[in-house]
C-alpha cells in the first residue's frame, strides 16, 4: 500500500511538472499536453520498476561500482589519446566510442563477478574490528523441526538469525500443500518463526537476495552463506555434506541432540519400562527419556511393566545410540516355552 501511495504521488507531480512547462509555451493546449506527457512518462518509469523489481540491490551496486570504474578509465584514456595529432571531429568520435566501450565492459565485468564485491552497500556494517556478529542462515528442515525455537530459548545458541527469502517461499508452499501432513508441518514452521520474531533476545530477519540462475534452494542456501560469511542452521544431512565440502560452517541440530544425551557405559543400572517386542526371540525394546532405544534381552515377559537393567554393550549407529542391556540379576527369569509347531 505505501509503494502504491508513492507511485501516484509521483505521478501527480510528474503531471504538475510536465503542465508548467506546457504554460510556458503561448499555445492554450499546451498545458494538457504537457500534463498527459508528464503522465505518460511516469508511467513508463512505472512500468520499468515493474521490469526491473527482479534485479537485486547487490547487482545494481556491482553495476554502479563498474559504471564508475569504467568512466574512470575511459576519462584516462581519452586524456591519453588527446596528444594524438587528429581533428576535433575523429577525437570526440574516439572518446564517444571509448566511453560507451569502457562503460558497458566495466558493468558487465562487474556484475559477471558480484559474487566477489564485499563492500556493496547492503552489507556494509560499520563496527569496531573486534566485535564480530555471528549471522546463522536458517533452513526449512530446521525451521519445521521447531527445536530451534526451544533452544533459543536457552540463549545457548547466539547471533543474528536469516531466513532468505526462497526459503521462506518452499515453507509456504509445503503450507499450502495439499497433503494434510506436508500442511500441518508448513504451518507448524510458520508458527515457529512467529515465536523467533517475538522472541526478545533474538534477532531474526528476512533476507531477499535471490539466485534466480540456481534452480535449488539447497544450493541457493550454500552460495548465500558464502557471500555472507555464515552459517547454516539445518537438520538435512544432504545439505550438511554439501555446504563442508564447500568451505561453508554448518550447525546440525540432530548432531547436537546426539551429543546431549546421557553417556551410559556398560554395568550401568538403567529404570526402564519396556513397551514391545524386539526384532529377536524374546527380547523387550524400551526407550528413555530422550528418546535413546534400549532392547532389553529376556524382556518380553515384562512388557508394560518397569524393571531395572544392566548395561550389556553401547552401540553408535548412524540413527543415533542404541543399549543392550539384560535384566538386572543376570537376567535369570525362565524363557516362555515356544509355542508348539
Amino acid at each position: 500500500m505505501n509503494l502504491l501511495i508513492v507511485r501516484v504521488f509521483f505521478a501527480l507531480i510528474c503531471m504538475v511538472i510536465g503542465r508548467q512547462f506546457g504554460l510556458s509555451v503561448d499555445d492554450p493546449a499546451a498545458g494538457t499536453w504537457g500534463a498527459l506527457i508528464g503522465l505518460g512518462g511516469a508511467l513508463l518509469l512505472i512500468g520499468l520498476e515493474f521490469f526491473l523489481k527482479n534485479v537485486s540491490s547487490r547487482g545494481l551496486s556491482a553495476a554502479v561500482f563498474g559504471l564508475l570504474f569504467g568512466l574512470i578509465l575511459a576519462h584516462l584514456i581519452s586524456n591519453a589519446l588527446s596528444i594524438v595529432p587528429l581533428s576535433d571531429q575523429v577525437l570526440a568520435a574516439v572518446r564517444t566510442a571509448v566511453l560507451a566501450v569502457f562503460c558497458y565492459l566495466g558493468m558487465v565485468i562487474a556484475m559477471r563477478g558480484r559474487d566477489e564485491f564485499n563492500l556493496i552497500i547492503p552489507y556494509v556494517k560499520l563496527a569496531r574490528q573486534d566485535e564480530r556478529e555471528d549471522m546463522v542462515l536458517l533452513d526449512t528442515s530446521v525451521i519445521i523441526d521447531g527445536r530451534i525455537a526451544d533452544i533459543c530459548q536457552t540463549r545457548f545458541i547466539e547471533g543474528r538469525f536469516i531466513v532468505p527469502r526462497f526459503v521462506l517461499k518452499e515453507l509456504q508452499q509445503v503450507a499450502d500443500s495439499q497433503d494434510p501432513i506436508k500442511r500441518n508441518r508448513g504451518r507448524r514452521g510458520l508458527d515457529v518463526l512467529g515465536r523467533l520474531q517475538k522472541t526478545p533476545h533474538v534477532e531474526a530477519k528476512i533476507h531477499e537476495e535471490d539466485f534466480p540462475e540456481l534452480h535449488d534452494v539447497d544450493a541457493k542456501l550454500v552460495k548465500l552463506a558464502k557471500i555472507l560469511s555464515a552459517k547454516i542452521l539445518t537438520n538435512d544431512y544432504n545439505l550438511n555434506k554439501v555446504a563442508e565440502l564447500q568451505g561453508v560452517r554448518v550447525l546440525n541440530l540432530n548432531e547436537l541432540a546426539n551429543a546431549l544425551k546421557p553417556v551410559v557405559l556398560p554395568g550401568e543400572v538403567l529404570d526402564v519400562r519396556v513397551v514391545k517386542e524386539g526384532k529377536e526371540y524374546n527380547q523387550g525394546v524400551a526407550y528413555l527419556d530422550d528418546g535413546t532405544m534400549v532392547v532389553e534381552e529376556n524382556g518380553r515377559p515384562v512388557i508394560g511393566q518397569p524393571t531395572r537393567v544392566v548395561v550389556s554393550s553401547v552401540l553408535q549407529t548412524a540413527a543415533g545410540r542404541m543399549i543392550f542391556a539384560r535384566l538386572e540379576g543376570n537376567g535369570q527369569r525362565p524363557p516362555p516355552p515356544r509355542p508348539p509347531r
